[in-house]
């Protein structure tokens, strides 16, 4: 069963994404610093799924990650042979993108988020031994990739590749996902919590308003500060997430757009920037320029009805993927934790479940909430993500 407050973030992030996207304001890095969030809650997930079934638990992530990238390269790549990408070997990374696989001057841009997923792989296949390392040594093990980026930042790395670079800058919100999962940051006390909050948080707004880069304020530029201020985020996004969120579910339209975004999170993320590159020309030819809010307020609202159609014609990949039975438009009605028993009663009900069915005369009608970080086995193999981060 899922934690329904964790869905509701993986959707605020994907949002957040495209927006920025759209409109490049960097004032929204600040405020929701979306893909570290995306990293943590993913993290969370590997951790899970690597308690589950050990180390098989990769493959079957990278099987729910790489087709819906198959799809869009099935139709951009050849598009960029036709305009100018020179057909190399290095072309074949567009079917396991562990270094940013070759484009042409237009695809560079519109496919620009697949950084994305070079650095999931990374994480991914170097979470058995990352998890095996933190249980031993959570302290250390989650502090080395934040001294690796500054370390690089300060110029003790100056020619580190970008891999090592990636590590550090998001590899911690990933270790802090392992920390979640584990039960580890909701049994940090307020006397540590706060300090440790307000410390990252002020360091990190430090190095932001002292390091500015070319667009400003903007997360993306400042590397240090971004790691710094994500992990302060994290500790109270998701360190302090309620144990459920039933609020998302009273609204039947916004509980059904949350679940749609996590489980399309992946095709949303891949193809929103085409449709971003393409009608920031075509708008601004109709007077409605980048700086006129009108404008940037028809553009979001272009970029999600397109990412919608393409939503509807590939989204279904991501079912796929998963195993699941494929929909053109997922969440539907949620049903209740009685209906749910009643509909699989010789599924294996999460630890803790016995709990909540004593005396549920009262309160089956609740949605249940499950926390991948004191949950071990929820009913399902696997569960999609965002996502992004994306799962």
């Amino acid at each position: 069963m899922r934690n329904r407050y964790l869905d509701l973030l993986r959707f605020l992030a994907i949002v957040r994404v495209v927006v920025y996207h759209v409109t490049g304001w960097a004032s929204l890095t600040l405020i929701f610093p979306a893909m570290s969030v995306m990293f943590a809650l993913a993290g969370s997930l590997m951790a899970a799924s690597l308690d589950r079934t050990g180390p098989p638990a990769v493959l079957r992530r990278l099987r729910r990650l790489l087709p819906s990238l198959w799809v869009l390269a099935a139709l951009f790549v050849p598009a960029m042979l036709l305009t100018g990408l020179p057909l190399t070997p290095k072309v074949l990374l567009w079917l396991f993108p562990v270094s940013d696989p070759p484009a042409n001057y237009w695809g560079a841009l519109a496919l620009s988020p697949i950084w994305y997923l070079r650095d999931y792989l990374w994480f991914v296949l170097a979470s058995p031994l990352a998890l095996w390392l933190f249980r031993r040594a959570p302290l250390p093990t989650l502090l080395a990739p934040y001294a690796l980026l500054g370390a690089i930042e300060v110029g003790l790395l100056p020619n580190a590749p970008t891999v090592l670079r990636e590590f550090g800058l998001y590899f911690g919100a990933w270790l802090l996902g392992f920390a979640h999962h584990d039960g580890l940051l909701r049994r940090i006390g307020n006397r540590i919590l706060v300090p440790a909050v307000l410390a990252l948080g002020t360091a990190g707004l430090v190095w932001i308003f002292t390091h500015q880069g070319p667009r400003g304020y903007d997360l993306n530029d400042i590397h240090l500060g971004n790691a710094l201020w994500s992990a302060a985020f994290i500790l109270v996004a998701i360190g302090r997430a309620p144990a459920t969120a039933g609020w998302v579910d009273r609204n039947a339209l916004f509980s059904r757009a949350v679940t749609l975004v996590n489980r399309r999170a992946l095709t949303v993320y891949l193809w929103h920037m085409p449709f971003v590159v393409a009608l920031t020309p075509l708008v601004g030819l109709v007077g409605w320029g980048s700086r006129d809010l009108l404008g940037l307020a028809i553009r979001v609202v272009l970029v999600f009805a397109l990412v919608g159609v393409i939503t509807l014609l590939f989204g279904w990949v991501e079912d796929v993927a998963a195993r699941r039975a494929p929909q053109l438009v997922p969440g539907g009605p949620r049903r209740t934790l009685a209906e749910r028993a009643a509909a699989a009663p010789a599924s294996p009900a999460p630890a803790g479940a016995e709990a909540e069915l004593v005396g549920a005369g009262a309160r089956a009608s609740r949605p249940a909430a499950f926390d991948p970080g004191r949950v071990p086995a929820p009913r399902r193999p696997e569960r999609a993500d965002t996502r992004a981060g994306v799962d």
